[in-house]
């Protein structure tokens, strides 16, 4: 129990966490008829969770050096726990999104605190093999997501994706205070609220920007109002992180180009790969007739493929530059992208599967490698920041794209019918539109909308892939010597 205790502990909350993110893909439409959600209702049961995430993660690290890692662990289970009895019993799309927010906010003190746990309590051999088995965990979750996600929404229905969570956190709570001791940072660290909160208004309203922008229209005042204060609280967030003792982040480290290029990268990949693949299950589920387990079964040939050249990437190409594999892997990704955009009013599901290879294999090269390329970048004692940086980002990556490749969808959409029939269509309604509009019509809008989704992903994942190996010139003596995920997680936060 001691060697096996703290890393099942830990893992549990891992594979919750992440299994979130993805699961309620699959669900998308079940919950649209349940609850008569429209497409920015959908889009924020999505976005809620993955922006509090990131808009938290960094201060619930801070929190957690301050509080006790443990703690605010434990805290974070039972938020999420909480969160996710309430995202079962949503009677409203209000109500799930709310609910879809303090998950979040409990999974930015669990994934937080995850690292520097297992960084607390193995050393040397045994660390890594943890490392090795949290880095399944975490590559498995995301594997599973559609597909369980399916299987439950095809069983007892889409309530029971959250309600599964509850054995699991009460599991998770009970070995996490029987095996796993409390831990600390460094003395004199603070909390920094001010940049925590100043974040996430700038996450938040960029983020509400972009979704609005789609029903309302890019110039309209909601919108523009959205991005001026999005602008506004970016600001203050510089001027706070300019003047605390403890940022949440060193703007100094912006004047490295090798980090700048990480953090762009991570911000493209998770958009890239991930962004467009909610409205895909929408689709195969809408318009091609699937059901929820078959639409998370075709998702298959991405994640397979990301899972098995995780592992031989891991094995086969230790000491290659970062640069040559994050890099390498955004344009995979963004090939991937483009070969996707071949639908058609006729296409069946199988078209895709190229394109789903591709990404699956850049999704592989890349996520691995992130976290060893922002240590790498950055000075040690800054290590843990960085590692708090890349995660961040990459949630943050995941629910911009979520929103502006929704946009896109619909506009172009609406080249083929009304602003409203493309907007119900997107969230899951073309039963509520057959009689009025032919099926082949609605056919041929969606896959349009879907294939300048797939171009606009596409072309996001080739602009990061060459933004990493422009930026990123990490000499590959710095990058072998940079600390592990773990090491960083428990390095002085300065």
């Amino acid at each position: 129990m001691r060697t096996w205790g703290p890393l099942t502990a830990v893992c549990l909350g891992t594979f919750m966490l992440l299994l979130d993110v993805t699961i309620v893909v699959v669900a998308l439409p079940d919950m649209a008829r349940a609850l008569h959600t429209s497409l920015s209702d959908l889009q924020w049961v999505i976005d809620g969770y993955a922006l509090a995430l990131a808009a938290l993660l960094m201060g619930a690290g801070a929190a957690a050096d301050v509080l006790g890692r443990r703690r605010v662990h434990v805290a974070g289970v039972v938020v999420f726990a909480a969160a996710s009895l309430w995202c079962g019993l949503a009677t409203g799309p209000g109500m799930l999104v709310a609910a879809r927010a303090v998950q979040g906010v409990g999974a930015a003190a669990m994934l937080a605190t995850t690292l520097p746990l297992l960084g607390s309590v193995y050393q040397g051999r045994q660390r890594s093999a943890a490392l090795g088995v949290w880095g399944a965990v975490s590559g498995g979750a995301a594997a599973v997501g559609p597909v369980l996600g399916g299987l439950l929404t095809e069983g007892p229905g889409w309530r029971w994706i959250f309600f599964v969570n509850l054995p699991v956190s009460v599991a998770a709570v009970w070995l996490t205070l029987k095996v796993v001791p409390e831990s600390r940072g460094a003395r004199g660290t603070r909390i920094d609220w001010a940049g925590t909160v100043t974040f996430a208004c700038f996450v938040g309203a960029t983020t509400y920007a972009v979704v609005r922008a789609g029903s309302d229209g890019w110039t309209s005042t909601t919108t523009t109002g959205s991005f001026a204060f999005a602008a506004l609280a970016l600001a203050a967030f510089v001027l706070v992180e300019r003047r605390v003792a403890r940022p949440l982040l060193d703007l100094a480290l912006l004047r490295e180009p090798a980090f700048v290029g990480v953090m762009l990268g991570a911000l493209a990949f998770n958009g890239a790969a991930f962004g467009v693949i909610p409205y895909l299950s929408i689709w195969m589920q809408t318009l091609l007739d699937m059901s929820p387990v078959r639409g998370g079964l075709t998702l298959l040939p991405m994640t397979g493929a990301s899972v098995v050249v995780a592992i031989l990437a891991g094995k086969l190409l230790h000491g290659v530059p970062a640069r040559l594999t994050i890099g390498g892997g955004l344009l995979l990704i963004g090939s991937g992208g483009f070969c996707q955009a071949v639908l058609d009013a006729g296409a069946h599901w199988t078209v895709l599967v190229p394109g789903l290879v591709l990404v699956g294999i850049g999704v592989g090269l890349v996520s691995p490698a992130l976290a060893g390329a922002a240590l790498a970048a950055v000075p040690p004692e800054r290590a843990g920041m960085a590692g708090g940086a890349v995660n961040t980002v990459r949630q943050l990556g995941y629910a911009l794209g979520v929103a502006v490749f929704g946009t896109v969808l619909t506009s172009r959409m609406q080249d083929t019918v009304s602003h409203d029939a493309a907007h119900t269509l997107a969230s899951g309604g073309a039963g509520a539109l057959r009689g009025a509009v032919s099926e082949h019509t609605l056919r041929a809008a969606f896959a349009s909308g879907l294939d300048t989704a797939s171009v606009a992903a596409g072309v996001t994942g080739m602009v990061g892939g060459a933004l990493v190996l422009a930026l990123v010139r990490t000499p590959r003596a710095a990058a072998a010597a940079a600390p592990t995920p773990a090491e960083a997680a428990t390095a002085p936060r300065a």
